[in-house]
This record gives structure tokens, C-alpha cells and sequence, in this order.
């Protein structure tokens, strides 16, 4: 079971990263096919590894991690479109202003994935949501995504 669970952590950093690895059917195929797994323990490990992944999207859009040439933000002076920064710079102040605003919108987007979660991982970077309030409503809202993804096949078994 502990080889299983060290997987599924792995696999769960793994698609934090790389949006074509899905670990949605890797954990559906976990607990068909080993359902001595507690459906919470799962849960637990998944969504441990799916922040531990968002966090480096996270860091680099505060820029706290150091990303390749191609990656990085422009200069100041590289800077052509002032609307659009004077858009972001509004929206970072709303985020500031409203932090049960955005920890709402953290909670739902990582436990339905509406807003994708990977695009508000770098805009709570980037905005300079505070770490705490990242890490908490993420790990919240990816525990019930995927709490609820270990125990659809018992059920939809159990209603049959």
C-alpha cells in the first residue's frame, strides 16, 4: 500500500506540473484496482502532492524561483501594454482588499477546477496571495475534489 500511495504522490506532483498527465484517471484506476486503500488516505496524498506542485507556479509567479530566459517576465522598459498592467495592478489590490473573496475563488477553483487550478496558482503568485491562504484553501479544495473522486466508483458500484 505505502509503494501505491508513494506513486500517487508522485503522479499528483507530476500533473501539478504537466497538464497532460491526469491524475483524475490515475486515481480512479488506483482505486478500482486496489480498493484496500481508505478513500481519505488517498485523498490526503493526492491533494498533498497536487499543491506541492502548484507551489512552484505559485513561487515563480511571485518570483521567488528563478525561471529560464524564455519563461521570465519582461522588463520594465520590455513592458508595452500599461492597460493590461494597470488591470493586473488593480486586480492585486482587489485581492488584497477582499481576502474572503479570494480565498473563495482559491477554494472553488481547486476543488472543481472552474477557473483551472494551474492558472490560479500563478495568479495567486503573482497577486502575492498570502502563502497561508494558498496552501490551506488549495489543500481544502483538493482533498474534496479528490475525496470525492475516490469514493464516485464505490458509489456508482453501491447504486448499481
Amino acid at each position: 500500500m505505502i509503494g501505491l500511495l508513494s506513486t500517487a504522490f508522485g503522479v499528483s506532483v507530476a500533473s501539478a506540473l504537466l497538464p497532460l498527465i491526469s491524475v483524475e484517471l490515475f486515481a480512479i484506476g488506483l482505486v478500482l484496482k486496489g480498493p484496500e486503500i481508505p478513500w481519505w488516505l488517498l485523498a490526503l496524498v493526492i491533494a498533498a502532492g497536487q499543491i506541492a506542485g502548484k507551489l512552484l507556479h505559485y513561487y515563480a509567479a511571485r518570483g521567488s524561483i528563478r525561471l529560464p530566459r524564455m519563461f521570465r517576465r519582461k522588463t520594465e522598459r520590455e513592458r508595452k501594454d500599461s492597460r493590461w498592467r494597470e488591470w493586473m495592478e488593480k486586480f492585486r489590490a482587489n485581492c488584497r482588499r477582499r481576502p474572503v473573496w479570494t480565498g473563495a475563488v482559491l477554494l472553488i477553483s481547486a476543488a472543481a477546477s472552474l477557473p483551472p487550478f494551474a492558472a490560479i496558482a500563478v495568479i495567486a503568485g503573482w497577486a502575492k496571495v498570502p502563502l497561508t491562504t494558498f496552501l490551506v484553501t488549495g489543500f481544502i479544495g483538493r482533498f474534496i475534489r479528490f475525496g470525492a473522486l475516490a469514493i464516485a466508483p464505490g458509489v456508482v458500484v453501491g447504486w448499481l
